[in-house]
């Protein structure tokens, strides 16, 4: 019987997978909330508000025109949060199937938006990061990437957890067969 390796390219998939989008979560939920509001440069004390900046990506929020203005302020104020933490358990790699599942849900959620409104000829700014950047054809493929990698890692992790580990020992396997 052939022994599988402890590295294969499923679990190096689902390895970058969690490497790339559970790093860009985590940025992008951080910049959301985190980061100093470049529109308010004179008043110094405002540009590190929390609350101002959530204002500022509820704004961004709203500018899709999908929601009213109750589902604005419960995105605004719940997205950047859930992204820094479904960034952390994606990384952590605990339930991995659960989390992974939940990120290519809200991936595919997101490529859906940037497309309509890139269809739509919308002139807004994506509000991904803190840093204003216009809805173009390489925001709708670079959405498009990652959400093809997160439904691939997805994927992959309800495979590999059918396969029983590599490392097992011999024991187990012949207790499994």
């Amino acid at each position: 019987m052939m022994q599988s390796s402890p590295l294969n390219f499923r679990r190096a998939i689902i390895w970058i997978g969690r490497l790339v989008l559970g790093g860009i979560f985590i940025y992008a939920g951080y910049s959301k909330a985190f980061l100093p509001n470049k529109n308010l440069w004179p008043f110094f004390i405002l540009k590190f508000s929390i609350a101002m900046n959530i204002s500022n990506f509820a704004s961004q929020v709203a500018a899709f025109k999908l929601l009213p203005p109750w589902g604005v302020q419960f995105v605004a104020h719940t997205l950047p949060f859930t992204e820094i933490l479904l960034g952390l358990l994606l990384l952590i790699g605990w339930r991995l199937r659960i989390w992974a599942s939940l990120l290519t849900l809200i991936m595919l959620g997101f490529f859906g938006v940037v497309l309509r409104a890139y269809l739509l000829h919308m002139d807004i700014n994506c509000g991904c990061f803190a840093i204003p950047e216009p809805i173009n054809l390489k925001k709708v493929l670079e959405d498009a990437a990652l959400s093809g990698l997160a439904l691939v890692m997805t994927i992959f992790a309800f495979i590999e957890a059918r396969q029983l580990h590599p490392w097992a020992g011999h024991e187990t396997r012949q207790a499994q067969v």
